[in-house]
């Protein structure tokens, strides 16, 4: 079951259950809890979707969103360098890569893959995150990156620079999500999984159905 980061009953431990924390601050486990007298809860959903908005695979982190859950969770959806896609945009992107390195699984990483940010991560970090800036930019201007920038034209014929891709469309996802929690964090393990399951899974269905459409639309002009 889910719960809010800090909410709890009167009777319950403060202490207890998943660790409060920013979105993109470094992690802690949480304490050990003095006793055990309320139901465990997961700390959140972890989602990987395409940039188009399909969802790839999602899972539950029991304890935190920390980045050696997250590149476990990587690993397991892609085990092999032909399934490894050439670009993972993650919100903590920086804080991964850095784990990546100290961990030794870059070495493995590094031969496919790169690790960006969101444009929100960014737009917040580039200033003062030299790691960010330099390694996990989402948009370089310097053509390091062609596959992350086209070259798009406004109304009056001018040409600039935009990102090939939309880093928010996980973020988006959970938004969406977000109106089912009240229903989600009171079922049991069981319905939890089989209900965000069959979401996801319609969800993607419906996503899949609107580029039919748009494709059709653009066949037909």
């Amino acid at each position: 079951m889910l719960q809010r980061p800090g909410e709890s009953n009167p009777w319950e431990p403060n202490r207890r259950g998943p660790n409060p924390q920013q979105h993109d601050a470094p992690n802690a486990e949480p304490r050990e809890a003095p006793n055990y007298f309320r139901a465990g809860r997961f700390y959140c959903v972890e989602t990987i979707c395409a940039p188009c908005g399909v969802v790839i695979a999602w899972t539950k982190f029991d304890k935190s969103e920390s980045p050696t859950n997250i590149l476990n969770f990587l690993g397991k959806v892609y085990p092999t360098e032909e399934s490894r896609p050439d670009y993972i945009c993650i919100d903590k992107g920086c804080q991964v890569f850095a784990t990546a390195v100290a961990n030794g699984s870059w070495d493995i990483w590094k031969k496919t893959t790169r690790f960006i940010v969101d444009a929100y991560h960014y737009i917040n970090h580039r200033v003062l995150d030299f790691l960010c800036r330099k390694y996990c930019n989402p948009s370089p201007g310097d053509g390091s990156a062609p596959n992350l920038v086209v070259m798009a034209y406004d109304k009056n014929g001018r040409a600039y620079l935009k990102r090939a891709f939309n880093t928010q469309v996980c973020e988006q996802l959970n938004a969406w999500l977000g109106g089912y929690q009240s229903i989600l964090k009171r079922m049991t393990p069981g319905n939890f999984n089989w209900f965000l399951h069959t979401m996801l899974f319609y969800h993607t269905k419906y996503v899949l159905h609107k580029q039919e459409m748009k494709k059709s639309d653009e066949d037909e002009e």
